[in-house]
């Protein structure tokens, strides 16, 4: 089962690589003021069921790929 895990840094924690390329951005002539950086992770678990690979995902999104304290993150199946 393929699953799409999204961790973003939580509003107000400073995004230096964002602040960097939306500078870069603009020293290339595009128009933007800000952007935001994270990091998507497509996983492929070998599971019985959605539940258990929403959980799996839950699960190692707290242990290993987010910090709890200055991210957060979103969970998708992506097939079945």
């Amino acid at each position: 089962m393929k699953i799409r895990a999204e961790v973003r840094l939580k509003p107000g924690h400073f995004d230096p690589e964002g602040d960097v390329t939306a500078k870069s951005l603009r020293e290339l002539g595009f128009p933007v003021d800000a952007v935001k950086v994270g990091k998507v992770y497509v996983l492929d678990v070998k599971v019985n069921s959605k539940e258990e690979a929403l959980r799996l995902t839950e699960e190692m999104c707290r242990k290993l790929l987010a910090n709890p304290v200055k991210d957060d993150y979103t969970i998708e199946v992506l097939n079945t």
